[in-house]
């Protein structure tokens, strides 16, 4: 049998610079990233302006996936939240000032994370023997055995579970 050739990789590689600058790959997110970096340094300096610079570390700024004139901001709690809602038409006002446009701004409270957390067992599942039925639990399985047809093959599974079980 003749099988068909295997396309060769160099054919289907890219260049890595040209993967980059494609909107597609690597550059789209690079230039979404400084995008937000930008925004970050504007908000701090907008911020500062307003009196607020000590919130500028609780807060993480980011565009609506909808599109750029609405600006999402995810606080840590709710007075900061309160704070920022009392002065969004000034912080707009200061953003435009910088160069950032946006008709809007959304204020979220970022969920906290939980205080606890999972703990693995300390061994007690792995020292403990199978325990056998207790009384009520046998007396149940007893009286089925006497129920079932001596010729049934129910019957002897509840029996050879009654015979492995530990007392």
């Amino acid at each position: 049998m003749n099988f068909a050739r295997k396309p060769t990789r160099r054919n289907a590689a890219h260049e890595w610079l040209d993967y980059l600058r494609d909107s597609q790959g690597l550059g789209g997110i690079l230039a979404k990233t400084e995008d937000l970096a930008k925004l970050k340094t504007a908000l701090n300096i907008a911020l500062t302006t307003l009196d607020l610079e000590h919130f500028s570390s609780k807060i993480e700024a980011g565009w609506r996936s909808g599109g750029q004139n609405e600006l999402f901001l995810l606080v840590s709690g709710a007075t900061i939240a309160t704070r920022l809602q009392q002065v969004l038409p000034s912080l707009i006002n200061e953003l435009s000032k910088k160069g950032v446009i946006c008709l809007s701004i959304k204020v979220r409270i970022k969920p906290a994370p939980p205080h606890w957390e999972i703990k693995a067992r300390t061994g007690l599942q792995t020292e403990r023997k199978p325990q056998g039925f207790n009384p009520v639990a046998r007396a149940s399985w007893e009286s089925l055995l006497e129920k079932l047809d001596p010729d049934s093959d129910l019957r002897e599974a509840v029996e050879k579970l009654l015979k492995n079980k530990a007392k």
